[in-house]
């Protein structure tokens, strides 16, 4: 017998045998729905008291009516699992022009109580501190904490006199890091506000597709630089050109998943090249943002090009 074998335990070997030998050890189960039946909805009797009953699993109202496929318009695909979600550090910097502060990778409501900490450890005389608003005011300056453009992402920054303090950043990205294998999600109910309600979503306006993003222009613009810089690095399938904080745009390039599909089935060649687009932010208010993609080249998206599009710029920002 083969030594390696030897220190296999018994049943273990069975099982191997199970699976080599005859029609196999495991349960085929390609078979087993093959007479299933649709059962009639279960009907609760009339004296029921309707308080007590609920549905289980309650479907969204959409943000815009069914579109139909008459116009030749086709759903795009999912994305695979982890798509536009890039391996990151658990506290990055930012910085934008004179304005630089920390993205941490937890919710507002972990970030607080480790800001507070941070606080007492360096010796700082907190003047106040307000959990509702997420401030912390020091004779040597002021640190906040607020939730980030992305789900359960936080931004902290730490200002002096109304401008970014480096050394106060480099130290709090410093205090965050050694922390991140240990990030407590535990807060208490007061500071749970902070965590923020309202997300980003793709809607339908007046038959253009738009991102709608619940943060000021400035926040947005930096993230979405941040992560397009991340993930727009595939030549001849996305790539950005350039990013204007002035005009809060982007230039890019990108080919629509339609026209890879058939490059597919030609042979894996597109006949098509990269199309050149402008993603472009609007202000709608001091905490609502626009994302829109605007056609940069002779060439034009399609509505489902560009929704599909958009959808994988948002997904950067979820």
């Amino acid at each position: 017998m083969n030594s390696a074998l030897k220190w296999l335990p018994w049943a273990a070997l069975v099982a191997l045998g199970g699976c080599a030998f005859g029609d196999g050890y495991y349960h085929d189960r390609n078979i087993d729905y093959a007479d299933a039946r649709q059962a009639e909805p279960l009907v609760l009797p009339e004296t029921r008291d309707p308080r007590r009953f609920r549905d289980a699993m309650p479907v969204p109202e959409a943000a815009s009516g069914f579109r139909e496929s008459t116009d030749g318009f086709e759903a795009p695909a999912p994305q695979p699992l982890g798509a536009g979600r890039i391996q990151r550090e658990f506290v990055e910097p930012r910085r934008v022009g004179d304005d630089a502060w920390l993205v941490v990778a937890a919710a507002p409501d972990s970030v607080w109580p480790q800001l507070e900490a941070f606080a007492r450890r360096r010796g700082l005389d907190v003047v106040a501190s307000d959990t509702a608003r997420g401030m912390i005011e020091t004779r040597q300056g002021r640190l906040s904490v607020r939730r980030g453009v992305r789900s359960g992402d936080s931004e902290v920054r730490c200002d002096q006199a109304g401008h970014p303090a480096d050394a106060c950043l480099n130290a709090l990205e410093q205090y965050f890091s050694a922390r991140s294998a240990t990030a407590s999600g535990t807060a208490s109910l007061q500071a749970q506000r902070l965590a923020g309600g309202e997300r980003l979503g793709l809607v339908q306006r007046g038959g253009e597709w738009l991102v709608e993003v619940p943060l000021d222009m400035e926040r947005t613009w930096a993230e979405l630089d941040y992560q397009l810089k991340q993930d727009f690095t595939v030549e001849g399938r996305r790539e950005l050109l350039e990013g204007t904080p002035t005009d809060h745009s982007h230039r890019i390039r990108y080919l629509p998943l339609s026209e890879r599909r058939e490059g597919f089935w030609k042979g894996l060649v597109t006949s098509e090249s990269p199309q050149e687009i402008r993603l472009m932010l609007e202000s709608e208010g001091p905490e609502r943002t626009l994302l829109r993609a605007e056609d940069a080249g002779e060439r034009g998206l399609s509505p489902g090009d560009r929704r599909e599009l958009l959808e994988r710029v948002a997904s950067l920002l979820r």
